[in-house]
């Protein structure tokens, strides 16, 4: 499954509708990870073939999405996007986590498994 990318109303629609709810309710059955990126940013380019290569490995257990601030303006200007790549984290329950800055395949990994896909005690 490769990375899908968000419209602003798709996001409202699938993840949050921040127009609706004032307490984060995330509507999605599996957690997330959103991509706040723009076509003329070097690190995004960087970031982007390691979420491709994610998006793979986590198939059916995660899903990655790409929101182009560019053309989603009032979308990044909710979530207050500074910087470019910023990640947002989005576990199944719980609160989601923002992350800016070009981060290295690894520490993706590190993040999906301990706080998108914790196992469980029961599941070791």
């Amino acid at each position: 499954m490769a990375t899908k990318h968000l419209t602003t109303q798709e996001f409202k629609d699938q993840i949050f509708d921040y127009t609706k709810e004032q307490e984060w309710k995330y509507q999605g059955t599996l957690p997330a990870i959103i991509d706040f990126y723009a076509d003329w940013c070097g690190p995004c380019k960087m970031v982007a073939p390691v979420l491709e290569e994610l998006s793979d490995e986590y198939a059916g257990k995660l899903n990655i999405f790409k929101v182009d601030t560019e053309k989603e303006q009032e979308l990044a200007a909710v979530f207050g996007i500074q910087s470019i790549p910023t990640f947002l984290f989005i576990p199944a329950q719980g609160q989601p986590m923002m992350q800016p800055g070009a981060l290295p395949k690894k520490v993706f990994k590190q993040v999906i498994d301990e706080e998108l896909l914790p196992v469980t005690q029961a599941e070791k």
